[in-house]
C-alpha cells in the first residue's frame, strides 16, 4: 500500500488505518475466528501480516507463538500492550524482514485486495514459510451476483466503497492468484450461506482460504 500521505490514496489510508481510528474492528470476526483457529491448531509458529491491532490474532494466541506484521504503528502498539504477541512494522510491498523457512503458518486476512503487488507478498509470504507451512487467509471476492445486480443498477461494486480496495478479485482470480505459489487445499465462504459453499463462483462474497508451500 503507498502510505505517502501526499497522494489522495495515502492520505485517505493513513486517515483510516494508521491513526487507530480502528482499533478493536475485524470484519465477521466470530466466523472466520471459528476455521482460522481449526485450521491453525496447536503448537506453531505464526505470522500474522496485515493482523494490525491483534483482535483476529488473538483469537489463535492459545498454544501457539505469534508475531504481528503491519505498517500500522498505532495498531502494532495496541497489539503489544494487550497481546502476548511480538510485533514488527513491515510495509508488505517490501522484502519481508525475516529468515526464509521461519514460520509454520502465515495468516493473510483481508490484506490481498489492499496490495498493488500482490504476487511479490505472495511470493515473500512462501519464502518465509517452512516445507510443508500453510498459508491461510481471506478475502472479499466481487462479481458474485450481488455485485452484478449492484452494477446493473448503476451503482459501484461493494468493495468499491473502500478506497484502499486496490483489487477486485473473481473466485476465479483468487484461486489463479494463490496457486502461482501454493497448492489450494480448501476455499470456505465467510459470507454467503450454504450457497456461497456449494456455489462459491456466484454466491461467495468472502472466503477463507487454505494453502500449502510447494
Amino acid at each position: 500500500m503507498n502510505t505517502n500521505s501526499k497522494t489522495p490514496l495515502g492520505a485517505y489510508y493513513e486517515e483510516h488505518h494508521i491513526t487507530g481510528k480502528r482499533l478493536r474492528q475485524s470484519s465477521m470476526e466470530s466466523v472466520r475466528k471459528e476455521i482460522f483457529c481449526s485450521w491453525i491448531g496447536r503448537g506453531k509458529s505464526v505470522l500474522d501480516l496485515g493482523g494490525r491491532d491483534g483482535t483476529l490474532t488473538r483469537h489463535f494466541l492459545d498454544g501457539n507463538r505469534v508475531a504481528i506484521g503491519d505498517i500500522d504503528r498505532a495498531a502494532l502498539a495496541h497489539a503489544k500492550e494487550n497481546y502476548a504477541v511480538e510485533t514488527i512494522e513491515v510495509n508488505l510491498n517490501e522484502p519481508l524482514p525475516f529468515e526464509s523457512s521461519s514460520y509454520d503458518v502465515v495468516v493473510m486476512a483481508e490484506v490481498l485486495e489492499h496490495l498493488p503487488y500482490f504476487q511479490f507478498t505472495l511470493g515473500e509470504a512462501k519464502r518465509v514459510l517452512r516445507e510443508g507451512g500453510m498459508l491461510i487467509g481471506s478475502i472479499p471476492l466481487a462479481y458474485h451476483l450481488k455485485d452484478r445486480w449492484r452494477v446493473l443498477r448503476g451503482k459501484k461494486l461493494t468493495m468499491a466503497r473502500d478506497p484502499t480496495h486496490l483489487r477486485f478479485f473473481t473466485y476465479e482470480e483468487l484461486i489463479s492468484a494463490l496457486s502461482g505459489f501454493f497448492c489450494v487445499e480448501e476455499v470456505r465462504a465467510v459470507k454467503g450461506g450454504k450457497k456461497g459453499d456449494r456455489w462459491p463462483k456466484l454466491f461467495a462474497r468472502n472466503v477463507a482460504f487454505r494453502c500449502s508451500k510447494k
